[in-house]
């Protein structure tokens, strides 16, 4: 039962399972942001969950003519094994635009044991600004934490996308904040999670355009 909550725990979905957008937040200094080549980088230290997620998003991206790279093509084992430094995700972050990156899209499981700790977590995540570097120092520990879901019930996700534009400031252009409450199939999970996302973004003229 452990693992089968830990697989299933990073996306959602299926029969009494509810998925709710909860909050989005846009840069309001970008009204449209495009971009042409995307990192996916789903966080969770199952490589199984993380390929088929990131696989998913690579799909719908590719659906809508905007090239992306799953990070588990980029990110070897390695990496995400050892703790990584600001100046090392700097570094990352330049090798990215040197093969032409301009974008991440950053997915992670962020847990509450209750709705009132959630609502505590949920105005720390509002006030968040900050850029790709930051995020994944502050949350890298979940690749390597095989503990990481086990004592929550309600699920928060977070999925982040950051700028990494040449010649331009690297910066937060948008977040979707997602309640996840009692995760079953993990095959529709994800399905719904990505289509969320997707047309969140869509309908905020961020990457996707509305039609």
């Amino acid at each position: 039962m452990k693992h089968s909550i830990f697989i299933l725990a990073l996306f959602i979905v299926s029969g009494c399972a509810t998925t709710k957008m909860i909050d989005t937040y846009k840069n309001p200094d970008h009204v449209v942001f495009t971009a042409y080549k995307v990192l996916l980088v789903g966080m969770t230290p199952n490589e199984e969950t993380r390929i088929a997620f990131e696989t998913k998003l690579k799909n719908e991206f590719e659906k809508r003519n905007v090239e992306v790279m799953r990070s588990i093509d980029l990110f070897d084992v390695e990496f995400t094994v050892t703790t990584k430094t600001m100046d090392e995700l700097d570094a990352v972050e330049q090798q990215l635009i040197d093969k032409d990156f301009d974008a991440v899209l950053v997915t992670k499981v962020l847990g509450a044991e209750n709705k009132q700790t959630l609502k505590r977590s949920m105005a720390e995540w509002a006030s968040y600004k900050g850029n790709f570097s930051d995020d994944y120092v502050q949350n890298q520990g979940i690749y390597n934490d095989s503990d990481y879901f086990d004592a929550f019930k309600v699920y928060h996700t977070e999925t982040s996308l950051y700028c990494i534009c040449q010649d331009k400031e690297r910066f937060l252009v948008w977040r979707g904040s997602i309640d996840i409450t009692d995760p079953k199939n993990q095959e529709q999970s994800m399905n719904e999670y990505v289509k969320l996302v997707v047309n969140s973004m869509g309908s905020q003229d961020v990457i996707f355009r509305k039609k």
